[in-house]
């Protein structure tokens, strides 16, 4: 393995400073993945790392896993890993971060670095076919323009630097929680929802109606009176005693409580002139009948 920090006087860089510190490089590999490290930096570490992850990658190389290729973004304030297609950050390692980078001379495909993650160390692996060298250049030259810069700003700059990271860790955390309380708020107005629901035997209680939506007469259901449509209540029904009178005002007829002076004296003559006529009888085809029921003739 070969470090790639060396900051020697007449070394030669491959990029303009103004690439590295307003821009980015891009790159493109394939990465085999990241593992945690004991130590954050030594050639030894680096490579069982690299040996671990390249067993790794073997056996899901057999069960048909392709190396996922990715987009490396390389500037003095860190390495962005991004999906090669949608542009999406998968990690982004800031340079002061970033403690040891190098490029395996026995596989010149293969380049590492060390960056710290809270509490603990990861070596992120690569494979390159062409450009191993040159990432880990790049990143060594990111690294000697970063420290100029902090030599310049009296550490200011790497002091504001790391303010900002610690403030978008701060971001993605709450982010990540905010988006946990959303989930567990969706949770209980589910249940809410579910409460508020009245069960299914509470339509027992309600009174049953007939096809028209009106209540069926029971004898035990005393008869309230509707009120009016003016919202007065209505009048009590008549009493059975009082006499009853038709829609003029008139009593109504009762052929068992007439007598002969409810009639004119010429209507009432020819009832009983007609009453006398079924009294005789009448004949038909000899055979007696009789209205008169003292007649015992029928």
């Amino acid at each position: 393995m070969n470090r790639a920090f060396n900051r020697k006087k007449d070394k030669s860089w491959m990029h303009t400073p103004e690439a590295l510190a307003k821009h980015f490089i891009a790159y493109n590999a394939k990465f085999l993945g990241n593992t945690e490290v004991d130590q954050p930096k030594g050639t030894e570490v680096v490579k069982d790392a690299v040996r671990k992850l390249k067993f790794q990658r073997h056996i899901k190389k057999s069960e048909g896993q392709k190396i996922p290729k990715v987009e490396l973004q390389i500037s003095i304030y860190g390495v962005k890993i991004l999906d090669p297609k949608s542009k999406e950050v998968q990690y982004n390692c800031q340079l002061h971060r970033i403690s040891f980078c190098a490029d395996d001379k026995t596989d010149k495909r293969i380049f590492t670095f060390i960056c710290k993650d809270s509490n603990k160390h990861l070596c992120y692996v690569f494979d390159s076919e062409k450009c191993a060298e040159e990432i880990t250049l790049t990143i060594g030259q990111a690294f000697d323009l970063a420290y100029k810069k902090f030599l310049e700003s009296g550490g200011k700059d790497v002091e504001t630097r790391k303010q900002i990271g610690g403030l978008q860790k701060k971001i993605q955390d709450l982010e990540a929680e905010n988006s946990e309380l959303k989930k567990q708020l969706q949770v209980l107005e589910e249940q809410l929802m579910i409460a508020q629901v009245p069960p299914g035997n509470s339509m027992s209680s309600k009174t049953s109606t007939d096809i028209f939506d009106m209540v069926p007469f029971s004898q035990m259901t005393p008869l309230v009176p509707l009120p009016a449509s003016n919202g007065s209540a209505l009048p009590p029904p008549a009493s059975s005693t009082e006499i009853r009178r038709d829609l003029f005002g008139a009593e109504p007829f009762d052929p068992f409580t007439c007598g002969s002076a409810d009639f004119p004296p010429d209507i009432q003559s020819k009832l009983d002139e007609m009453q006398e006529g079924f009294k005789m009888g009448l004949t038909v085809e000899g055979t007696v009948f009789s209205l008169d029921p003292l007649d015992g003739r029928c």
